[in-house]
């Protein structure tokens, strides 16, 4: 018997800065016969998608460069790419991150935690697996040959258990290892079945050549003796060769036994390493929360004349941030390293305050889909939405980047606490630009154009006072 492949195999991209993260992924995808690609970067999954187009995309966001969501955004912002499904495969978590994803076009978020339960979820849902009715056909139909030669497909008769599919990962072990047992029974019914076949066969010849007549002339006494061994060693023989496959098949599932385990120890590994960079992350949040405290404190009192804001050239100062990008990334990370470096050399000792506007933009699109920036030349009127969901969907630690983070854990480090950095959101409270007054010649361009100058950042210091 042999196996035909039912159904075309499907292609999946894996990017993500991490071998461990991408080998995991690719090798659950593999057990559902999915071909898997890697790329380490955002740019290079770019690339990559120049000349080839998968089924199906998992995004890490945290990688060095451009991050998972501004690939995102790049990618559905192609009309080569813009139908490939994407899916967030990320440590992050919360439902302000699951709606900033889907914002920028992304169906949803695998977490790096994950089960196999949700990875056939996710498939169904990015249709890289046939439809769920058409479950009880399976994907591998067995093919017997006939007498004549001819091909006849006939069902399976082998069924994955019942659940198999959806084990989580710490049954994985426990399930190689049965499945083990049950081909080493089958490999015993082959053999006996083999063995009985062939007995059969050699007692039919014996009979034969006891019964049959011969001529008196071509009896001998020394063949009549020697007739009846050669069945017995070429059962030997066949009994060796049957043994001898055995233990291939054997030897062959202990290394598929090792094999997975080995691959369980990387899991639990790489998951150790996740929960302690998270712990690593929340340890230095909290650093920062005192630091910014304890500074607050200080400064409480009236600064010397001559040392606050208006003495540092240069601030405040207001930045422009496009809608749909982070606050605290892109110009405003080159701002903020420019004025930082101004301030060492300046042996500045105090607060840098950093605060986040949002602007009110005329949007087109739906919760699900996502909104993007209206027609310049559509009346204010036919605007879906007025607002920023962009800036609204994200929590604290989403509203700046990882270089940000680093750029201002390494100052205060330097400068041993001199200075630090705070932030502040202030929501569309303080505009500054006014909205045009709207009424029916009033268009999106224009009023974007006040949004636009709304939604910023400002840039301010305080200096502490003299010793």
């Amino acid at each position: 018997m042999r196996y035909t492949n039912a159904m075309v195999r499907k292609r999946a991209l894996v990017v993500d800065d991490s071998k461990s993260a991408r080998v995991i992924l690719s090798r659950m995808l593999e057990k559902y016969d999915i071909e898997v690609d890697m790329a380490e970067s955002a740019e290079l999954a770019i690339e990559y998608l120049k000349h080839d187009r998968p089924d199906a995309i998992f995004m890490d966001h945290l990688m060095p460069g451009m991050d998972g969501l501004q690939a995102v955004q790049a990618i559905k912002g192609n009309p080569q790419t813009a139908m490939i499904p994407i899916m967030m495969y990320t440590s992050q978590e919360g439902e302000l991150y699951v709606g900033q994803a889907r914002a920028l076009g992304a169906m949803g978020v695998l977490p790096k935690q994950v089960r196999p339960v949700d990875v056939s979820k996710v498939l169904y849902e990015l249709h890289l697996l046939p439809d769920r009715r058409d479950m009880n056909e399976p994907a591998l139909a067995p093919v017997e040959l006939t007498g004549d030669g001819a091909a006849v497909t006939a069902p399976m008769t082998a069924a994955r258990a019942p659940g198999e599919r959806n084990a989580p990962p710490a049954e994985w072990g426990r399930r190689v290892e049965a499945a083990v047992k049950q081909q080493s029974v089958d490999l015993r019914r082959f053999v006996v079945a083999s063995l009985d076949s062939f007995a059969a066969r050699v007692v039919a010849d014996l009979r034969h050549m006891m019964t049959a007549p011969a001529p008196a002339a071509e009896i001998k006494p020394s063949a009549r003796k020697r007739s009846p061994l050669w069945p017995l060693a070429a059962a030997l023989a066949a009994v060796c060769v049957i043994a001898g496959v055995c233990a291939v098949f054997l030897a062959a599932s202990r290394e598929d036994l090792a094999r997975t385990r080995a691959e369980l120890a990387a899991l639990r590994s790489a998951n150790a390493d996740l929960q302690r960079s998270r712990t690593e992350l929340a340890a230095t949040v909290k650093d920062l929360t005192a630091a910014f405290a304890a500074t607050a404190a200080t400064t409480a009192g009236p600064a010397t004349a001559g040392t606050g804001a208006a003495g540092i050239a240069g601030l405040p100062r207001s930045e422009p941030v496009p809608y749909g990008e982070m606050p605290f990334d892109h110009s405003r990370l080159d701002v903020l390293r420019e004025l930082l470096s101004k301030l060492e050399a300046q042996g500045f000792r105090g607060v840098v305050k950093i605060t986040s506007f949002a602007g009110l933009f005329c949007l087109s699109g739906n919760a699900i889909d996502g909104y993007a920036a209206a027609a310049a030349n559509l009346p204010v009127s036919k605007c879906d939405l007025i607002g920023n969901p962009f800036e609204e969907s994200l929590s604290g630690q989403q509203r700046q980047s990882l270089a940000f983070a680093n750029l201002v854990a390494g100052v205060r480090q330097r400068t041993v606490g001199a200075i630090t950095v705070a932030f502040d959101d202030a929501g569309s409270t303080h505009p500054a630009a006014p909205y045009p007054p709207r009424n029916e010649s009033l268009t999106a361009g224009e009023w974007n154009r006040a949004a636009a100058a709304n939604n910023r950042v400002e840039f301010a210091a305080d200096a502490a006072p003299a010793q």
